[in-house]
C-alpha cells in the first residue's frame, strides 16, 4: 500500500484522531480511506445522475402526457380489472 503524507490544521487532526479513537475505525488511515471511498461513491452517483439528465435533454422536447389516455391504453393491453 502506498503512503501519503497530508498536512491538516490542528482541529482537523484532532477530529480524525477522535474518529479513530471512537472504535469505528482502527486508525486515522482507516478513517481517511473510508472518506475517500464515500467520496468516490458520491461522485459516481452524481455522474450517473448527470448522464440521465443529459440523456433526457438529448431525447428531445417533452410531449404532453395524459394519464387518462395512458390508463386506457394499459387497460386495453392488460385487461381491465374494474370492468
Amino acid at each position: 500500500m502506498a503512503t501519503m503524507n497530508v498536512s491538516l490544521p490542528g482541529s482537523m487532526k484532532d477530529w480524525v484522531e477522535g474518529q479513530a479513537r471512537s472504535g469505528r475505525y482502527s486508525n486515522a488511515s482507516d478513517y481517511v480511506r473510508d472518506l475517500i471511498r464515500r467520496d468516490q461513491d458520491r461522485q459516481m452517483a452524481v455522474a450517473e445522475l448527470q448522464k440521465l439528465v443529459d440523456d433526457g435533454f438529448a431525447s428531445g422536447p417533452a410531449t404532453e402526457f395524459s394519464m387518462d389516455t395512458f390508463l386506457t391504453r394499459m387497460r386495453k393491453k392488460h385487461g381491465s380489472e374494474d370492468g
